[in-house]
């Protein structure tokens, strides 16, 4: 495998250190020391692979952490904050991702054997090691970038290759969990599409229950089992990462951006938004203007 991981870090190695588009759909890149909070975000559900250095991603009081080799599955919707660290040996960090479509996802099941058993009950985010046969559909899904006119006929080929090779292993019933329609990871999914949607709105936690067909307990129990936050918990992490997008990119004043995400009190929008990155947001906001562009992380 080592042979394939070297090939798929020279490929990779030309990104930038933010998300790097590669040309392919749903495929981006990433190198260098990104800035961390250039981290901090709400991700999309992806499969991302780390070649060379780490990461750390924490989404509520978890915190798991990615070496090389491996690769790790984000099922659902998540406001995390990250971080990413160089290789022992100096080289640069290194990771390539794969955005999730559910309805490839869908298309894959119907001749697929029964998952491997849950290694852990929290479905949200996990990692796994690389395998030789992932690396190698990697490996032919980078290649793309150096033939632009196979892409529309190859890149959704090796897109289902590499879903198939997750499905396969020990985090595939986390991705067919999300894809199931009534699994209560996917109602979770609904609901937190909600929130993401109506987030400068109040909510209701016995209203969004009621729409993902659960009893508030039950909801309660499956939102913070899946996401490692509770509904009101997550719509403030959403809250907070727009405020923060909407002060720096848009250069709204913290009285307005506060507003605008759904605060009625600045003061208690300072105390959030200090608890959770750190600085006060109009000193936050400045170090990160200073710092160059707002751009998404990976």
């Amino acid at each position: 495998m080592d042979n394939s991981l070297n090939e798929l870090r020279s490929l990779a190695a030309q990104a930038e250190n933010r998300r790097t588009d590669t040309g392919i759909p749903h495929v981006a890149m990433v190198k260098g020391a990104v800035p961390e909070h250039l981290l901090a975000a709400v991700y999309d559900p992806m499969i991302n692979v780390i070649l060379q250095g780490s990461k750390t991603m924490t989404v509520g009081d978890r915190t798991l952490r990615y070496d090389p080799a491996t690769y790790f599955v984000m099922s659902i919707d998540l406001p995390a904050v990250g971080s990413v660290h160089p290789a022992a040996t100096g080289e640069p960090y290194l990771a390539v991702s794969l955005t999730l479509d559910l309805t490839v996802l869908s298309t894959l099941f119907a001749d697929l054997p029964e998952p491997a058993l849950r290694a852990e009950t929290n479905p949200g985010f996990s990692v796994a090691p690389m395998t030789r046969d992932l690396t190698d559909a990697w490996v032919r899904m980078l290649r793309l970038m150096g033939d632009p006119p196979a892409i529309a006929a190859l890149a959704p080929v090796y897109e289902r290759e590499i879903i198939f090779r997750v499905l396969q292993g020990p985090l595939g019933w986390m991705l067919r969990e999300i894809a199931a329609p009534d699994s209560a990871m996917a109602r979770v999914n609904l609901a937190v599409q909600w929130i993401r949607r109506d987030f400068a709105q109040p909510i209701r936690v016995e209203h969004l229950a009621e729409r993902a067909s659960m009893s508030v307990s039950a909801f309660h129990r499956h939102f913070k089992a899946v996401t490692n936050l509770s509904p009101l918990q997550y719509q403030k992490r959403v809250r907070l990462l727009q405020a923060r997008m909407l002060m720096v990119a848009s250069a709204k004043s913290v009285m307005s951006a506060a507003f605008e995400v759904g605060y009625e009190s600045p003061t208690q929008f300072s105390r959030d938004y200090a608890k959770a990155f750190g600085l006060p947001p109009s000193r936050d906001a400045s170090r990160i203007a200073g710092d160059g562009a707002f751009a998404g992380g990976q």
